[in-house]
């Protein structure tokens, strides 16, 4: 036997017995100590994760209706792209007709980081010459297996998420890694989440990435979905070998500790909010605990989001001073309030049962005309409320962003919600963009935090709409006076 033929049969060996070994594998793949690894080794961090999925892979911790879940948030320069060339190396050389998909926050952070990294570690993989590596794709150099043993380095995007959706290959291996995920949305999430349950298939989802959002599928790895996912945190302090750790000591000694910066470049942590975020999460938590308590003569008041299609809400929300909680959110699914007047119908039934003072509906759009049938059925404390419209505090872009600031300062004055994991996150994700030129601030428009979130945050903005202009019980003629307020707030009658 030539040596050729030795070299293929100790790299069949080798494949083998690490198919459930990817610790063995990486250890003896790759030349260490020669050439580009001379004085390299393999991080503590990286060990750990590769024995961690080893012994999962050994007691078949995969099923049909469980993926391994691997979720790892850390600070820079700890080594991450190349545990993941490594994963996907390992993945493909070690068990047969293997499929994948690779993706990242960004094409670029793709093209250049993660994929140049693969790159790197085939060029010195003992099995370089078992697959082909291109732009986008790795694939068995086996003309009859290309098609079926391949991992694809994809760009999300939430117009194309068949390439997610379709990732099946039953009785075989699947893996899927994200790539800093804090900003893959959360559709692309559940697309993927939805296609891998393959029976009796190896099913590994693997997802890294900067703790840098406090909202997020990423985030909710390691709250919410936490009994699905395995998650760690690795402070790059702790990596012997991080990158730079003179300037990551300059970093906390010019930010402090506990700052965000450094919770997310050096800790691996989750910010308390993220950078951009316009309600605070600690806010947020603030308002879903404790007593919920309103005074005796304090006003009720209304508001309706109307959706604006069928996977949208309609979503009435009731408040009674610093009480946004004893009176539970009343929601309809878009789809069923197609016929306008089966929802004024609701709102006129809501009205007299609970005779609030004063009822604000979002007016855009198809808002409009429902503020017209229902005072003509003689609701005049009924208010069509324009977003888009001008604030009343010139600091503010729109009436969105104005009564947004409202629910902010309500929170801080003790005002109480329950606490609802869907609301949390619709809160949480609507930030704020940079200033425009009259120096106002303007939150992102729904539209971009439901391709964020999948969900459109209706309820939300019904909680805002509670907001929309002072209410008293000797009626708020007042107070409606006002100019300030007239832009905004139609159907008043004066």
């Amino acid at each position: 036997m030539n040596n050729a033929a030795n070299l293929d049969t100790e790299l069949v060996y080798l494949a083998c017995e690490s198919t459930h070994d990817p610790l063995l594998f990486v250890e003896q793949a790759y030349p260490w100590g020669e050439g580009d690894l001379k004085g390299k080794a393999i991080r503590g961090w990286q060990r750990d994760y590769l024995i961690e999925l080893g012994e999962k892979l050994k007691a078949g911790k995969t099923n049909a209706f469980k993926a391994i879940q691997e979720s790892t948030a850390s600070g820079h320069g700890i080594g991450k792209s190349a545990l993941v060339a490594w994963l996907i190396d390992w993945a493909m050389c070690t068990h047969e007709d293997t499929k994948g998909v690779v993706t990242a926050n960004t094409e670029t952070q793709l093209k250049t980081k993660t994929w140049a990294e693969l790159a790197k570690w085939r060029r010195m993989s003992a099995f370089n010459k078992w697959f082909t590596l291109t732009a986008t794709a790795l694939f068995s150099s086996d003309p009859a297996h290309e098609k079926t043993w391949r991992i694809d380095m994809i760009p999300w995007s939430e117009r194309n998420t068949e390439s997610f959706a379709g990732l099946h290959n039953e009785g075989k291996r699947i893996i899927l890694i994200f790539d800093e995920a804090s900003a893959i949305p959360d559709a692309i999430w559940e697309v993927s989440e939805g296609a891998l349950t393959d029976p009796e298939t190896e099913i590994i989802w693997a997802v890294f990435g900067n703790p840098t959002r406090a909202n997020g599928r990423f985030r909710e790895c390691f709250r919410r979905y936490r009994k699905r996912w395995h998650t760690r945190s690795i402070d790059s302090r702790t990596v012997k070998g991080a990158s730079n750790p003179e300037k990551i000591k300059e970093w906390v000694e010019d930010h402090g500790e506990d700052s965000d910066f450094v919770k997310i470049r050096v800790r691996g942590v989750f910010p308390a909010t993220s950078s951009s975020q316009f309600i605070p999460g600690d806010v947020i938590e603030q308002a879903m605990s404790g007593p919920a308590t309103s005074l005796l003569d304090d006003p009720l008041v209304m508001s309706l989001d109307v959706a604006r299609g069928g996977d949208d809400e309609c979503v009435f929300r009731f408040r009674r001073g610093l009480d946004g909680r004893s009176m539970a959110p009343i929601k309809y699914p878009g789809a069923d309030m197609r016929d306008s007047m089966k929802l004024v119908a609701v709102a006129c039934e809501l009205l007299d049962r609970h005779k609030p003072t004063a009822f604000f509906v979002d007016e855009t759009g198809l808002g409009g005309p429902l503020v017209d049938r229902i005072r003509q059925l003689g609701h005049d404390n009924c208010y069509g409320i324009q977003f888009s419209a001008k604030s009343p505090d010139a600091r503010y872009a729109n009436m969105r962003a104005y009564m947004y600031f409202k629910l902010l300062e309500w929170f801080r004055a003790g005002g109480k919600v329950e606490d609802s994991d869907s609301l949390r996150m619709e809160l949480e994700a609507t930030d704020y963009e940079p200033h425009n030129a009259r120096d106002q601030l303007k939150l992102i428009g729904k539209k971009e935090i439901k391709k964020l979130l999948g969900i459109s945050p209706d309820d939300a903005d019904a909680l805002a709409l509670l907001h929309a202009m002072p209410v008293s019980n000797n009626h708020h003629l007042a107070a409606m006076r006002q100019s300030a307020w007239r832009p905004a707030v139609s159907k008043m009658g004066y």
